[in-house]
């Protein structure tokens, strides 16, 4: 298995469309933050739209065939750029998401908003390997390279799943915005000037082999020498480009591999904490202790619990919760 794809099988992701926007300037979307474990997607299907920078800086201007992610999950203001105040926006509820439209009648804009959903703690460890704001455009790179068609071709589904009510229409829509995650991190690992993190380590083949190695084999006693022999470099070498590329050592990667096995772990099986510890690599149950208390904030025992409350609880919210209104 690739690594990406074992990444993603230790942290499943969920996509889920939310709005599909149809509006004439001058118009403004004021969103975010969103759940504490959630990343916010927008992709421009038609028309352009201006993201403002929350640190004040520069501006983003987004045209048709970009998608845009928010790793950061910040509050977040998108308009036309005319700089006049918006015309008001309606709201209606379609069978499988809403629809978001104002009455401009100038070129309109035309984006899907969605957002992302990873199950804690995974959430922070993926964000942590990923750029706050992160966009690819199918347009340029549809004609390009392979993840750039097979992503243009996964939107066009999608514009076409929300032109209508069609039955099946918001499992195919969540599927779809699932599978767009996983396509802009393969296209955007194949940009020229990757950012850093989990992308710009997916652009260097070299390392390939010793990212493989710690994916898979995470309870394996790695060391520096032993990845750099794997890769055919040598210590410093590899040391210097995980730095580079990742933003930190072999090292920390694993150990944040191995926390993500173990929570996994603790809040699915009865294995005892001494057996999650040998599990992921660890011959002192103290040492996994210590290690998983300055991961995770928690001792492996309260996060196991606090898991396990979790999963008998909502249940009972689920069966006892009241239908909600329809608008």
């Amino acid at each position: 298995m690739d690594w990406l794809s074992r990444l993603f099988e230790m942290m499943p992701v969920r996509g889920r469309l939310d709005l599909r926007c149809s509006y004439g300037a001058p118009w403004r979307i004021d969103q975010g933050p969103g759940g504490a474990n959630e990343i916010p997607y927008h992709a421009v299907l038609a028309g352009s739209a201006t993201l403002d920078d929350p640190a004040g800086g520069r501006p983003l201007r987004l045209k048709a065939g970009d998608i845009l992610l928010l790793p950061g999950n910040p509050r977040h203001v998108m308009h036309d750029g005319s700089g006049t105040a918006p015309l008001p926006a309606r709201n209606r509820a379609a069978l499988n998401f809403t629809i978001s439209e104002n009455p401009g009648s100038d070129e309109r804009l035309d984006l899907l908003c969605g957002h992302f959903a990873i199950a804690p703690p995974h959430d922070r460890l993926l964000r942590s390997y990923l750029p706050a704001r992160l966009v690819v455009n199918v347009g340029v790179h549809a004609g390009q390279n392979e993840a750039g068609g097979q992503l243009a071709g996964l939107v066009s589904l999608m514009r076409g799943e929300s032109a209508g009510d069609l039955l099946g229409g918001r499992a195919m829509l969540n599927a779809l915005s699932t599978a767009m995650f996983a396509l802009v991190l393969r296209l955007a690992s194949e940009m020229d000037e990757a950012p850093q993190g989990f992308l710009a380590l997916a652009a260097q083949p070299r390392l390939a082999p010793a990212v493989v190695a710690l994916f898979n084999e995470p309870a394996r006693a790695w060391s520096l020498p032993e990845l750099a022999r794997l890769c055919n470099m040598s210590r410093a070498t590899l040391a210097r480009q995980f730095q580079e590329k990742l933003g930190r050592s072999a090292s920390d990667l694993l150990t944040d591999i191995r926390m993500t096995l173990a929570a996994n772990e603790l809040k699915r099986s009865s294995l005892s904490t001494g057996g999650v510890a040998e599990a992921v690599g660890y011959q002192s149950e103290a040492a996994f202790q210590r290690a998983f208390k300055s991961h995770m904030g928690v001792t492996p025992a309260q996060w196991r619990k606090t898991q396990r409350r979790e999963v008998l609880v909502s249940p009972a919210v689920r069966v006892g919760a009241k239908p909600g209104k329809k608008s």
